[in-house]
């Protein structure tokens, strides 16, 4: 695991930025805090920060070369097949230059790139980004994993292409520092940005599955070597009984490919089902399995860790729970802010930069539960899109209580609360078409409150054709009663853009590298060949997951509330946070200044957070406040 980043000058004049190959990669520290080293040539240079997991000698460090020393490569990620890679394909190459000089993937990828360009691309199972140049042909190759696990930002002009594996990388380019307004109304709707775009204005992100090739001309070719899609005609292939086989040992495959490591590894344990389905997994391969869990001392509602220390307990692994206070989550809510470079408001990226810099004592390597929701069908708003299509007397019962649901206090706080807040928005999508039932279900803010949100200066910055455009490029899979394409929405808008995002940036905040065996892409390619029955119906979210191990988990675990990585937000904002919040970045006079919201919500969104119906305000107020932190470091 590692951090990459780079430029290319088209253009002569541009060529001065190459000195900033250092600066550049030294802004990546984190990602790779083991060694470093770059590299340029004549309009190319690149650099890159190393974390050493396979082949930890300093023969496998980076930039790497090939013998003939035209070739060069900084790889940021794992191939886990890269063995078998090696002998189906380079046996010839490793007789012709007398045998591989490290035991690393990176070098095996080297060659790969060498002998048959893009099209090994979709050899690869691991996840990564990279670039390989050619210094004869002076053709640079840039691509992202199948599914966005490893970040790849870039801007691209006429005179030069930057690109980084985070933004604070890429800004050392000299990027202007333009505001996306388009990416800033999509934010406040979602808490994050979806890809490709970012909060700088011609900064984009490869996509999930592409590649981009560049010479000294300018950009080339840009192109999909891998999309996730429905494989309906596989629905009637398996019986419900021979597909949870299938999944198990598709697993097993999965789980044993991700433990392989030079340094130590362990898993998180939530306590939910996907992680302890990876952590009963791996207790096959170790001895003795690391673990790690955070609870909550101060809020029982959030708290999962009996659940995780039953599977700990079962498979008698060396289990360490973190248990936190409320305190010990607010001395790092400024590490994590300080850390984004981009807006980010998903909040459980605060415990989960905790459980990173807490596992990271431990190990170098995690493994993890993460895509498990998506490609099955996990979260409360799968349970209620699979029953608003369903006729019965209770949908209709709650459709008709709206306005009673519009009046009682809803927000995410509390047991009651929270269910009013569930009723109310499934009431409103049940109203809805099936894509716009989606985008309200995805989002935090609607259309209207985005708008009141914003200043009148900003709303004229909004470009609503194109607006339109991404949110029916989003929403396009959409078409059909098939709830997969459901799920194919999720893996990609919400995978890339909000779960991945979270774990990458908090995992390489710690130099953790995080692993997770759900997404591995056959085991991806299989879900999506099963039929919508076989992942949910009308009593059970994730059907197959949970039917299919439940010989080797707790029945304990099963059928009990799924919270995920919350926490007390609410609190702090009328307690701890108050006074960063409303006197210095949400303060009446600097939102007039700064002129992108409008500035009476700040006392709007205070007195609705004070009120006994708080709803969304709490996740608005967060939205807020991360986007002001980030705007005051880089604008202010």
């Amino acid at each position: 695991m590692c951090g990459i980043t780079g430029y290319y000058a088209f253009k002569s004049n541009a060529a001065t930025n190459l000195t900033k190959i250092t600066q550049s990669t030294d802004k990546i520290i984190l990602r790779g805090p083991d060694s470093g080293g770059v590299f340029t040539h004549e309009q190319v240079a690149l650099g890159q920060r190393r974390l050493s997991i396979i082949d930890t000698s300093t023969g496998a460090s980076q930039p790497m070369f090939d013998v003939t020393n035209r070739y060069v490569i900084v790889f940021n990620g794992e191939i886990f097949n890269y063995k078998q890679l090696s002998e189906k394909y380079l046996q010839n190459t490793w007789q012709r230059i007398g045998g591989a000089k490290t035991t690393s993937d990176t070098e095996v990828l080297l060659y790969l790139l060498i002998e048959y360009g893009t099209s090994c691309l979709e050899w690869l199972a691991g996840f990564f980004a990279f670039a390989f140049y050619d210094k004869e042909t002076k053709k640079l190759i840039l691509a992202r994993d199948r599914f966005g696990k490893k970040p790849l930002l870039y801007h691209a002009t006429d005179e030069h292409m930057a690109f980084g594996s985070e933004m604070k990388a890429l800004l050392e380019w000299n990027i202007p520092k333009e505001l996306n307004y388009n990416a800033l109304y999509h934010y406040l709707q979602l808490t994050y940005i979806p890809q490709p775009q970012s909060m700088f204005k011609g900064v984009l992100k490869l996509l999930p599955g592409h590649y981009m090739i560049c010479d000294n001309t300018g950009i080339k070719e840009q192109g999909s070597y891998y999309q996730t899609t429905i494989n309906s005609s596989g629905y009637n292939k398996y019986t419900y009984e021979q597909a949870q086989q299938q999944l198990v040992e598709a697993m097993e495959v999965s789980v044993q490919e991700r433990m392989i490591a030079d340094v130590p590894l362990g898993a998180f344990l939530s306590g939910g089902i996907d992680s302890s389905v990876v952590v009963a997994l791996a207790s096959k391969y170790t001895d003795k399995l690391n673990t790690f869990s955070i609870g909550y001392k101060d809020n029982a509602f959030f708290d999962e860790t009996k659940y995780a220390q039953l599977v700990a307990k079962k498979y008698n692994t060396n289990h360490t729970v973190f248990s936190l206070a409320n305190n010990d989550f607010l001395e790092h809510v400024y590490d994590v802010l300080d850390y984004l470079d981009e807006p980010f408001a998903d909040s459980s990226a605060i415990p989960q930069y905790i459980l990173c810099y807490h596992t990271r004592k431990h190990v170098t390597v995690a493994l993890s539960g993460d895509g498990g929701d998506e490609v099955f069908a996990g979260y409360n708003k799968h349970a209620a899109e699979w029953k608003v299509r369903q006729s019965s007397i209770t949908n209709t019962l709650i459709k008709a209580g709206l306005p009673l649901w519009q009046m009682l206090p809803r927000g995410r706080n509390n047991k009651v609360t929270n269910l009013f807040r569930q009723l109310y928005k499934f009431a409103e999508g049940a109203k809805l078409s099936a894509k716009d039932r989606y985008w309200l279900w995805a989002s935090f803010n609607t259309q209207q409150q985005v708008n009141e949100l914003l200043s009148d200066k900003s709303k004229s910055h909004i470009n609503h054709s194109l607006l339109n455009a991404e949110e029916a490029a989003i929403l396009q899979n959409i078409k059909s009663d098939d709830f997969n394409e459901i799920l194919l929405t999720d893996m990609n808008l919400v995978l890339p853009g909000d779960m991945l995002v979270k774990v990458d940036l908090m995992s390489m905040a710690n130099s953790l590298e995080v692993r997770s065996p759900f997404l591995d892409y056959k085991v991806v390619d299989f879900a999506f060949s099963l039929p919508p029955s076989y992942k949910i119906d009308g009593s059970m979210k994730k059907k197959i997951v949970q039917d299919a191990f439940r010989p080797l988990l707790p029945e304990e675990i099963y059928n009990r509330p799924k919270h995920g990585f919350d926490i007390p937000l609410q609190d702090w904002f009328k307690k701890e946070l108050k006074s960063l919040i409303f006197d210095e970045l949400l303060n009446e006079d600097f939102l007039r200044e700064q002129g992108i919201f409008n500035p009476n919500i700040s006392l709007q969104l205070k007195n609705k957070l004070f009120s006994n119906n708080p709803e969304e305000s709490v996740e608005a107020i967060w939205s807020l406040v991360v986007f002001q932190y980030w705007y005051k470091k880089y604008f202010a």
